[in-house]
């Protein structure tokens, strides 16, 4: 049987090695999604009279014995098959004969792979976005327990203003709500059908493209074929520049983690189970984890960049630049979802030292507060500023719980309103469940029980 293009010569051994590089290696993750979705486009082939029921039920027994092989002894995808596709084709036909043959009628590899990289990643963007909302949960937790611990606030790293911890956490709980919204958008532009477009520009045939979505899950069809096979390797794009801006946000959490966790400044100790050691210095215990984390945001950010740089120059239509696509992809998405559980394993056990964090309230701290006095006598406040600045010598040292809760007004460390982050993340707990719920039901229906279309790769 063979490549599912070969004809009557064979191609070089170097250019087959160049041209298929890691591609039927990574389609091992893509697998099942390739299954389930020649499951749905078998089934619309029968519906329209290409294929008997006969025909059907043998492609969804060999497609179901595929995915199941899969989960427990595996499926090879070889060299020589060149991707996933070839090798479920040439299973089938061996198996089932004509039918196998058949299945291919009305697609190409590309819509095959674009459809199996749609349900790739929305089972991924699921996990990935109920990933940062246990995270979120784990820091509004920890804001709440800390909202009086004081925590010097810094401008330019030197002492600024009273703060707290619990100021600290809820600020990056509501900056991961926000970058949550991105990841959201993103889960919504890539849950649409592109199959039926074939090699972008459909085929002769009355192909029936709202029952594949249906069956899929999808929320619609993806309309122009033209502009499915074009929004390959940028769907792809977006949805990493949705896991980038996420971990940009944790870079910047684990850059305070580590800084705070410093002697020198002793705020909070991480777990010895959380640091590795030194071959040379015994005492060492380093915090490589939140290190290794900070580095891996770049890895994402380029993941994202290298599928921006392949795709921004070509002309429409399929273009076998797009295979290079697929590696950074997977890559920049399963690194920002390590990101963020390494991060809620952090905050969850991270040590508040609370002695440590009110020595840090320094005269000096209240400067602003004094000004502000001064200003309430009716002191305009750049006298009054210039005279607090003039006398720093003669600030006394204050009751840091007492600063922090004279902050009053929405937002400042005496008036959190964690609410609103905690009712911003049930309103995305509730729409990453029942997506989840509908999309399995979907598959569950069409293929006759549970497939996880995205495993965590442990």
């Amino acid at each position: 049987m063979g490549k599912l293009w070969h004809k009557n010569y064979e191609l070089d051994a170097f250019v087959e090695k160049f041209t298929v590089g890691q591609d039927y290696k990574l389609d091992q993750r893509l697998l099942k999604a390739d299954c389930v979705a020649s499951l749905a486009h078998a089934t619309m082939l029968a519906g329209i009279g290409l294929l008997t029921q006969e025909e059907l039920a043998s492609l969804k027994e060999g497609l179901v014995s595929i995915i199941k092989a899969h989960d427990s002894t595996g499926f090879p995808i070889t060299q020589a098959d060149e991707d996933g596709h070839t090798a479920i084709e040439n299973a089938l036909t061996a198996r089932y004969g004509d039918a196998g043959k058949k299945i291919h009628t009305g697609r190409s590899r590309n819509d095959q792979v674009i459809v199996a990289t749609r349900l790739y990643a929305r089972a991924f963007l699921l996990t990935f976005l109920k990933n940062i909302l246990q995270l979120v949960n784990t820091l509004l937790v920890f804001a709440e327990e800390n909202k009086l611990v004081p925590m010097a606030g810094r401008t330019h790293m030197q002492i600024a203003m009273p703060s707290s911890v619990g100021l600290w956490a809820g600020a990056y709980a509501e900056q991961l709500l926000d970058d949550c919204q991105l990841v959201k958008t993103a889960y919504q532009l890539n849950n649409q059908s592109p199959l039926g477009s074939a090699a972008s520009y459909g085929v002769p045939l009355p192909l029936n493209r709202e029952l594949v979505a249906e069956l899929l899950g999808f929320a619609k069809v993806q309309n122009n074929v033209l502009y499915a096979n074009n929004s390959r390797g940028k769907m792809e794009s977006i949805i990493l520049d949705a896991v980038d801006q996420v971990v940009l946000t944790l870079s910047k959490m684990a850059q305070d983690l580590i800084l705070y966790s410093m002697p020198e400044f002793a705020y909070f100790t991480l777990p010895d189970n959380l640091c590795s050691g030194s071959s040379i210095m015994p005492q060492k215990k380093n915090p490589c984890g939140l290190e290794l984390l900070r580095a891996k945001s770049a890895t994402v950010s380029a993941c994202a960049f290298q599928i921006k740089n392949i795709i921004k120059a070509l002309p429409s239509g399929y273009n076998r630049d797009f295979q290079e696509t697929k590696e950074p992809f997977l890559r920049g998405g399963e690194t920002g979802l390590g990101c963020v559980q390494i991060m809620n394993l952090a905050i969850s056990k991270v040590q508040v030292n609370k002695e440590a964090l009110r020595a840090g309230f320094r005269p000096e701290i209240y400067a602003t507060d004094a000004a502000l006095e001064l200003v309430a006598k009716g002191m305009p406040f750049r006298d009054a500023y210039k005279e607090v600045g003039l006398h720093l010598d003669q600030l006394e040292s204050r009751d840091p719980e007492t600063a922090i809760k004279a902050r009053t007004y929405t937002g400042t460390t005496g008036n959190l309103r964690l609410d609103k982050a905690q009712a911003a993340l049930a309103e995305l707990e509730s729409f990453a469940e029942t997506e989840e719920e509908k999309i399995d039901g979907k598959i569950t229906k069409l293929v006759g029980f549970p497939v996880q279309l995205f495993v965590e790769d442990n």
